[in-house]
């Protein structure tokens, strides 16, 4: 059984079907995903993975090893995927931290007058500039 370090590499298997990409890890038995583009793919993969991961640490279920040799089938590439885990452990532990900012007056005035949420603002502008989707967006 494997301890987990914070980055972990695991193989997956994509398989390509006329509906889009099914991906598997054959080690992981239930960390599935699915996906449209190749892309997609690995950005659902690695949120699979990394979302898997850190439940069975939370549980204290057993985690096997990686395998090192996958044969890929008809239809079907291994992949092998990095997971950075402090990132998911975070995200499934986020609480929220307060940050100050600075921004001019005029736009501050034009933010307030608008209803904007300079919270719900800041996140989005973070996320955007780091390529982060959300999951109902994904």
């Amino acid at each position: 059984m494997k301890e987990i370090k914070d980055l972990t590499i695991y193989p997956a298997i994509f398989e390509y079907t006329p509906d889009g990409i099914d991906i598997s890890f054959p080690d992981l038995p239930g960390c599935l995903s699915c996906a449209r583009t190749d892309e997609e793919a690995l950005f659902m993969a690695r949120d699979a993975l990394g979302t898997f991961l850190v439940a069975c640490e939370d549980l204290g279920k057993p985690i096997p090893n990686p395998s090192r040799a996958f044969h890929a089938g008809e239809n079907q590439v291994v992949h092998l995927v990095d997971v950075w885990l402090p990132f998911f452990r975070d995200r499934e532990h986020s609480g929220s931290v307060k940050k100050n900012v600075t921004v001019p007056v005029w736009l501050n005035s034009l933010a307030e007058q608008a209803g904007l949420n300079f919270s719900q603002v800041l996140q989005a502008g973070i996320k955007a500039s780091l390529g982060i989707q959300d999951r109902h967006q994904a």
